[in-house]
């Protein structure tokens, strides 16, 4: 259900006991065979190495591959057919100085197919942030396991086709983890006896006018994730819109909120609900009063402020709404994931889930969980309000909320890979995708 994220610190000490020459040779050689292997009409390959484990592990692929008849140098050669970057290895971080700008800039440029040993130079391993110049890799092969800077962004849009090579070392905890499809084995499925309440009862809180389609597709959500009741309360201008779009969902004004939830098993709350005093006021009073596992989000982390919650809460930012929670700019955020998401958890003492191509979700004391999953077709209005929903039939269902979290992006990722579209999809495509997804 969780695969490794290693940081160089971890792999230091995954590497302690071992002779490092040996280690060394087994990197070189995982490289070069993969050049042979993805390349096989290249001739002419050329390395830029540094000083560290990193450029070794380069020299011997170029050993390697001259033993294999090819041509094999260090240095950017215009007549390469590949360039192996050799320069960081994961014990980079901060920005490459002045020459070796000049070096992955050159990297770039070569116009040909570039090959990153354990991880693209200039991106930090620990983080995936990246501070300044980094290749741009087609490939990179990664010694043992994945790091956390080849999963999380900006590092992950460096990385291009991964390959981790086996070099005989034992693996271990780490602090942060990658979220396999196996948790979605965790998601509690109905069964024999089971009642619409025991199933799963979502209460579905927002769609002001003109946001009505956000609440409808959080609903619909809620119940394609398999929940067997959900409730929808909403403004009053917005009925009729919901009433006429929801089916299955029992609809009706804001007032009925409190009889909603004397029958809910979960909470989700923001989707279009509107930003004015009486909007903040009611998200104050029902996160602070109701005893139900709450999923936040939209509208409903607008000026939010931390408070000690009776039940708990997943927030699901994205990077502009979690720069506003913490108090930093969203450029901020993009370029610092890791820091953002753990700043926030350390501010709101709740599950965090950072929305993006690396969907990270943190909690009190536990380590980050990176979700992968999904496809960039996601990046359109509305698939937001449909992982509320799936979040939201989780908790229902009685799920850790930080699994839960997890499971549903998971899940709302799997979702966007199985959907029939990928170019022109829109939030509503996810629906029909969801059950598949879960099975």
């Amino acid at each position: 259900m969780f695969a490794p994220l290693y940081t160089a610190e971890e792999m230091r000490a995954a590497e302690q006991g071992h002779d490092l020459e040996e280690l060394m040779e087994r990197a070189g050689r995982a490289v070069a065979d993969f050049v042979l292997r993805r390349y096989p009409d290249a001739r002419r390959i050329s390395a830029l190495c540094g000083g560290g484990a990193n450029g070794g592990d380069g020299r011997i692929a170029l050993r390697v591959l001259a033993e294999a008849g090819l041509e094999a140098a260090e240095g950017v050669s215009k007549d390469a057919d590949v360039v192996i970057d050799a320069l960081f290895g994961t014990g980079f971080h901060g920005e490459p100085r002045p020459e070796a700008v000049d070096q992955i800039e050159g990297i770039n440029e070569a116009g040909v197919p570039v090959v990153s040993v354990d991880v693209p130079s200039g991106v930090d391993a620990s983080t995936g942030e990246v501070a300044g110049a980094a290749v741009r890799a087609e490939a990179t092969v990664t010694m043992h396991a994945l790091k956390v800077g080849l999963a999380v962004a900006p590092g992950r849009f460096h990385t291009g086709e991964i390959e981790v090579a086996d070099i005989g070392l034992d693996h271990a905890e780490t602090e942060t983890r990658l979220v396999t499809e196996e948790i979605l084995e965790l998601v509690p499925r109905k069964r024999e006896g089971d009642t619409k309440y025991s199933a799963g009862a979502v209460l579905v809180v927002g769609g002001s006018p003109g946001m009505s389609g956000a609440v409808c597709l959080t609903a619909e959500a809620a119940f394609r994730a398999d929940a067997g009741y959900v409730a929808v309360a909403t403004h009053e201008e917005s009925l009729p819109v919901v009433e006429s779009r929801l089916l299955e969902a029992v609809k009706g004004t804001l007032d009925r909120i409190d009889q909603f939830a004397e029958r809910a098993s979960s909470l989700a709350i923001g989707p279009g609900l509107g930003r004015g005093d009486e909007e903040r006021a009611l998200v104050r009073r029902l996160l602070g009063e109701l005893e139900l596992p709450a999923v936040v989000d939209a509208d409903a982390l607008f000026e939010l402020e931390p408070a000690d919650w009776p039940a708990p809460r997943v927030l699901t930012p994205h990077a502009g709404e979690l720069a506003r929670l913490i108090d930093k700019e969203s450029e901020w955020v993009d370029a610092h994931r890791l820091a953002a998401v753990r700043a926030a958890v350390d501010s709101f003492r709740c599950v965090v889930l950072l929305k993006g191509a690396d969907t990270l979700v943190a909690a009190p004391g536990e380590g980050v969980l990176v979700c992968s999953s999904g496809t960039p077709a996601l990046a359109t209005a509305g698939t937001g309000d449909v992982l509320t929903g799936v979040i939201g039939a989780f908790l229902a269902k009685g799920m850790d909320a930080r699994l839960a979290a997890a499971a549903g992006a998971v899940a709302h990722g799997r979702a966007s890979e199985l959907a029939t579209l990928q170019v022109g999809l829109v939030a509503s495509d996810l629906l029909d995708a969801l059950p598949d997804a879960l099975v």
